[in-house]
Order: C-alpha cells, then structure tokens, then sequence
C-alpha cells in the first residue's frame, strides 16, 4: 500500500465543495456507509479552516475523500478548480492520502434523500442548509463501494 492509498479498513472524511459551502461526511467501508456530518461556509475563497481542523481531531481520519465535480460529460467546470485546490489544500495540512470522487449527480441524489427524509419526518425544511452534506456522504458511498475508481492526488 502506497502513501496516496487510504486503508480499506480506514475512516475517511468526505467532502463536497461548493463555491459558499463544503458539505462534510465521515465513512468508512467498516462501518458499510457514510454519515452527514456539517457545513462549513465559505466566504470569498475563505474556507473556515478552524471548522475543518475540529472535524479532523474528532474523527482522526485515515484519508479524505474529495468530490471531482466534472460536467455530465466528464469535463471541466470552474467549481472543478476550486475542488482540486481544496483538495491539494488539505493533503499538505494534514498530510493523509486525498482522493478525488467522481460526484456526478451527487447533489441529485442528496436532494432526493433530502425529499424521502422529508416525506417520512426525518427532516423538516428549515434542515435543507445540511444538504450539502449529505452530497458528501454521497460521495463517502461512492468511494466505499468502489475505492479503485478514485484518483489519487
């Protein structure tokens, strides 16, 4: 196993960035899932580094996962360069192995676990403000089921 490569058996943080948001996520292919965990706000190109360093002492991950948000047809969009950035960002601060996530229609499928939560009184509206983070927990389900479709940073 190589340093880029995060153990099966590990506990990873997930993470789908947005030009006002990051959606966080813990999981791991243990414990068969992943768990909505927070938002952190972003402000300008201002991440809450503090917000992301406290997550990172509790949950003391074993790598991070990172969503790459590509266009349906696999290229580039401008919210992809801010993610690679963020990614890179947070190999050198914590040095773990990072990997990027295909997130394709990620926010797609948070947004009908949202609406199924919603129907069964799980969640109510004003709880709408934790949907990015249940794209990240997409993205931890993603990497769980399939690890080697990652691409290591």
């Amino acid at each position: 196993m190589s340093a880029d490569t995060i153990r099966a058996d590990g506990t990873v943080l997930g993470f789908d960035v947005g030009a006002r948001r990051i959606g966080v996520a813990v999981g791991s292919a243990y414990g068969h899932g992943a768990r909505a965990l927070a938002v952190i706000d972003v402000h300008g190109e201002q991440v809450d580094w503090a917000a992301i360093d406290r997550l990172h002492r509790e949950w003391r991950p074993d790598g991070l996962v990172v969503g790459d948000p590509m266009t349906l047809d696999g290229g580039d969009q401008p919210i992809r360069d801010r993610a690679r950035a963020f990614a890179g960002e947070l190999k050198a601060r914590y040095r773990l192995p990072v990997v990027l996530m295909d997130e394709r229609a990620s926010s797609v499928e948070a947004a009908q676990r949202f609406a199924l939560d919603r129907a069964q009184g799980r969640r109510r509206r004003r709880d709408a403000a934790a949907l990015d983070a249940v794209a990240a927990a997409v993205i931890v389900e993603r990497w769980v089921a399939a690890p080697g479709d990652a691409t290591p940073l």
